[in-house]
């Protein structure tokens, strides 16, 4: 009965939690919790629904209770690529990747699959880590899932307005580190004259082998994070 919601519920504890492994976990309690309190569902609500009122609150125990994740690039300032890397921190603190299938189902349209995509990259998991449980749960539900606001209300144990106005707070705050406006922002714009530039130069470069110049192109905006240390490294 529960199963078929197993992968979605997963990919929304991935969103709320920015952990693949907390997120199975949550959703193995959310089952546990429907089967035991399965005499309470009185089936005025889908039962989707209802899975997703068990998971969300499970959700905003767990982030209540453990620190809060994000990259290092977040966190931390550029190291010296010639100092010695920083101690590692041992708290699981940091975003993990999500595998693509989880997210790559075959029947959603290539509009919705792009979304889905880019709801769970780490720049968006950055993002909603800026946001206080109950705002990061309302963008996730409302922009994410398409829920509606009374519906989210309901779930949340909210008023709709209270629901709207956190809603508000959560896009102003998600657009300003995210940037764009919203999921689909970049798919959406054609690219700039930059964009452009860039592109042009790249194919150049590839068509003609030039390994310097690929180099030159992406070592500006590269970083790379080495986590469990948090010392991260740019261009």
């Amino acid at each position: 009965m529960a199963e078929p919601y197993r992968r979605e519920l997963q990919a929304y504890g991935y969103r709320m939690l920015g952990s693949l492994q907390d997120a199975e976990d949550l959703v193995q309690e959310t089952f546990l919790r429907a089967w035991r309190r399965l005499d309470t569902y009185e089936g005025r609500a889908p039962f989707r629904a209802w899975l997703y009122k068990i998971a969300t609150h499970l959700c905003l125990d767990s982030l209540a209770r453990r620190p809060r994740r994000a990259l290092p690039a977040l966190t931390h300032p550029a190291a010296d690529p010639q100092a010695q890397p920083a101690q590692p921190i041992e708290e699981p603190v940091w975003l993990e990747p999500i595998p693509d299938d989880l997210t790559a189902d075959p029947n959603e349209n290539p509009e919705a699959r792009y979304s889905s995509r880019e709801s769970v990259t780490l720049a968006f998991l950055a993002a909603l880590q800026a946001l206080p449980p109950r705002q990061r749960a309302v963008l996730i539900l409302c922009d994410v899932l398409d829920w509606r606001a009374g519906e989210a209300a309901q779930m949340l144990g909210m008023t709709t307005a209270a629901v709207n106005s956190a809603l508000h707070r959560a896009r102003v705050t998600s657009t300003r580190r995210y940037g764009g406006a919203g999921l689909g922002a970049v798919h959406a714009q054609p690219p700039d004259e930059t964009t452009h530039a860039i592109l042009s130069r790249y194919v150049r470069a590839w068509e003609s082998a030039d390994v310097d110049g690929l180099v030159a192109l992406i070592k500006g905006d590269a970083t790379f994070a080495m986590p469990p240390t948090p010392s991260w490294y740019q261009g």
